[in-house]
């Protein structure tokens, strides 16, 4: 990693963390241990990409940074909700996230599904507080692009394709449809969220929203990848769990060697759609290029 992506990363790990403490303090009632889940689905480790790529595209349009932080914590809680529930029993049945229990292994299957519904909603509630812009316009298009995002046309409708992938014997096309949607519809919202911070008009954001289709595909072929051979030690989660769960992957259709070589074509390809930004898009250009390389 560069030396901008490293401080970045760090930076943002740590302000996400520190206003999740905030945020999860733990009450002094009957709802402590459901406080007490969340601080545990939350606070340290991940790689807070998503939060990193809303700061990073804001960068573009000049917005001030504490609007940036509050969308990216709004960002992350989905995050967070959908690898609750995503462990749990009924869906990948996952014991390791983050190199510790999950959740439903730590506390119990119910704590963990209202931990999900708590993210959730504290996510748009997050976006719609005046404290995130003043524009309230602004608020509005933040909280409907996110709700898209995470819905039925977005990372769950993903999911739901995942879940049924087993059952049924997926081609490249329909395996990067679901991962547009599972893995990609919430990174696209991360970048466009800067310059809807931004007041950047929709018409203006072609190139992000390649740079964001590119960046999503290069990010689930990496993931599958270290499915198939990463560090589960690394990774701080299981590996081969698609393998043996019989999903159609990227892998699984293309080959280790030809993944990882279109994994790295759309790599620079998503450079390439920030060639009209300058160095302020250097951030971004350094996560793309990350998505490819890193161990977890």
């Amino acid at each position: 990693m560069g030396d901008l992506l490293t401080s970045e990363l760090a930076r943002i790990a740590q302000e996400i963390d520190s206003r999740f403490d905030v945020l999860l303090t733990p009450p002094d009632d009957s709802r402590r241990t459901l406080y007490e889940a969340m601080r545990h689905a939350a606070i340290g480790g991940g790689k807070r990409l998503r939060p990193l790529l809303v700061c990073a595209a804001a960068r573009l349009f000049a917005v001030d940074p504490e609007c940036a932080l509050r969308t990216a914590l709004a960002v992350e809680a989905i995050h967070v909700y959908s690898l609750v529930h995503d462990d749990l029993p009924a869906m990948d049945d996952d014991d390791i996230r983050r190199g510790r229990p999950t959740v439903h292994k730590a506390f119990d299957e119910a704590t963990a599904i209202l931990v999900g519904d708590a993210f959730q909603a504290m996510a748009f509630e997050i976006l719609a507080a005046p404290a995130t812009h003043s524009d309230p316009f602004v608020r509005a298009e933040l909280v409907t692009a996110l709700a898209v995002a995470s819905g039925p046309a977005g990372m769950v409708g993903g999911q739901a394709m995942d879940m049924a992938a087993a059952a049924v014997m997926h081609d490249l096309g329909t395996v990067s449809r679901l991962q547009q949607l599972k893995t990609g519809a919430l990174v696209a919202f991360s970048i466009e969220a800067g310059a809807i911070l931004g007041r950047n008009p929709p018409e203006g954001r072609t190139r992000l929203r390649a740079f964001a289709h590119d960046l999503g595909l290069a990010f689930q072929i990496a993931d599958d990848l270290l499915d198939a051979e990463g560090d589960p030690a690394a990774m701080g989660k299981a590996a081969g769990k698609d393998d043996a769960a019989g999903k159609a992957t990227f892998v699984s259709l293309l080959g280790i060697d030809r993944a990882r070589a279109q994994a790295q074509s759309l790599s620079r390809q998503a450079i390439e759609h920030l060639g009209n930004f300058g160095r302020e898009a250097d951030l971004l250009r350094e996560i793309a290029d990350y998505a490819v390389d890193r161990d977890r």
